[in-house]
């Protein structure tokens, strides 16, 4: 157990660095779009293809990855992920024609439906009061990769050219595959929960289709499932429209145009740590805490929503109602994915976490979609305010109803662990 303590912050480093540096590398493709286009002759259709090629691709995988994380080794696992990631970013850099990129990046989707591992190893290295912290800090991740990405981009991209570019983070994946392998170690799946410190295995923590079947009958996972879809709306419309929201409907432009968009990104990831501090407390005290927590994202939704209404010359309230709320915003996403690991068996965790992740890969795809169709109809500004109202009246019954029965899902879990270790 000591050597466990001591090594679980080498193991989160190693995964942080990983998730910042392969979020950069999902992210980049956004400010590296023109030179793309430009490279292929294409147009915005074509490279919508692309990108969403990727994304399906990942949807689909989720299952795969999440069954193969509960059977087998998860830093392996890990490792082989990242290298999948460098090899595919390589092929991708050195694509000679528009239908070969397509089908490279597609194959970018791979490796990204490997994070359920990542966290279901993760809460077996960290105790449960505190893996709402641990999760925020992963989270994190994509906030800070998209800066980075942001910042390769414009600086190797117009330098070196986008090919480059995809030529370094590919690398860098190979490079951090062989890390995974060096320093990364499985541990016996509910090693961290109350009960089993001391134990170096687990009776019956072995991956089942009955065990996974399962899930479903877990009121707190089939709630918080259904809420994911919708929950993931605002958050994904105001990441893909805001900036052209901005430019074009608000007249915003240069300095003003990329400090709003710096401190939206900036305070969401604030709001990710804080979200997952604050549920770690509050479950000290209730089980019920992480998603109370959780629930503060009705008021990012609010404040956003009040955002749209101010008028455009006025700035710095706009700035900071779109600061705030975006802090708020991103309350829930680290306490819902620990409250998924509190209620799951630990055999299971990976599936379970893949299954949330497909549901909101799927409300991630429609979402700039349906704001594109709406903003068609009248305008961005209407169809921010449908899509943030309308999808938060949706998930917050269902997130209402796991919080109604996590408590009693978490006894559930726990006591079928106790059975075990008796048995």
């Amino acid at each position: 157990m000591r050597k466990l303590r001591m090594n679980r912050w080498v193991v989160l480093a190693v995964l942080f660095l990983i998730s910042v540096l392969h979020q950069a590398d999902r992210l980049l493709i956004g400010p590296l779009t023109t030179s793309i286009m430009n490279a292929f002759n294409i147009n915005e259709a074509q490279m919508g293809a692309a990108l969403s090629g990727a994304l399906l691709v990942t949807g689909v995988l989720f299952p795969v990855w999440g069954y193969l994380f509960d059977r087998y080794s998860r830093a392996r696992l890990i490792a082989l992920a990242a290298a999948i990631w460098g090899a595919t970013t390589w092929f991708s850099a050195i694509s000679p024609s528009y239908g070969w990129f397509v089908a490279t990046r597609a194959s970018t989707g791979i490796d990204d439906a490997s994070y359920p591992g990542v966290y279901s190893l993760l809460s077996d290295y960290f105790v449960p009061r505190i893996r709402g912290r641990v999760y925020s800090l992963l989270k994190l991740a994509m906030p800070l990769g998209y800066v980075l990405g942001a910042v390769l981009a414009t600086t190797l991209g117009v330098r070196f050219g986008w090919r480059n570019v995809f030529r370094f983070t590919g690398s860098m994946g190979l490079v951090l595959a062989v890390l995974i392998l060096l320093l990364v170690r499985d541990v016996p799946r509910g090693a961290t929960e109350p009960g089993f410190k001391d134990l170096t295995e687990i009776k019956g923590v072995r991956f089942s289709w009955t065990t996974a079947r399962g899930l479903l009958k877990r009121k707190t996972l089939v709630a918080l499932y259904a809420q994911g879809f919708f929950a993931v709306f605002p958050i994904n419309v105001v990441t893909f429209w805001l900036f052209r929201y901005l430019e074009v409907e608000r007249g915003y432009s240069g300095g003003c145009l990329v400090g709003i968009t710096a401190v939206a990104v900036l305070s969401l990831g604030v709001g990710l740590l804080a979200g997952g501090a604050l549920g770690d407390r509050l479950f000290e005290k209730n089980s019920r805490g992480r998603l109370i927590a959780g629930a503060a994202t009705l008021i990012g939704a609010v404040l956003l929503i009040m955002a749209l209404f101010v008028p455009r010359e006025n700035v710095l309230t706009f700035s900071m109602l779109v600061a705030v709320g975006a802090f708020f915003s991103s309350f829930a996403a680290p306490n819902v994915g620990a409250a998924i690991c509190d209620v799951s068996l630990p055999e299971v965790r990976s599936t379970s976490l893949a299954i949330q992740s497909l549901i909101e890969t799927l409300g991630s795809a429609l979402a700039p979609l349906v704001a594109g169709l709406l903003a068609t109809r009248s305008d961005l500004h209407t169809a921010f305010i449908i899509i943030i109202a309308g999808a938060t009246l949706l998930w917050t019954p269902c997130y209402g109803i796991a919080i109604a029965n996590v408590s009693h899902d978490i006894e559930q879990t726990r006591a079928e662990l106790l059975a075990r270790k008796k048995a």
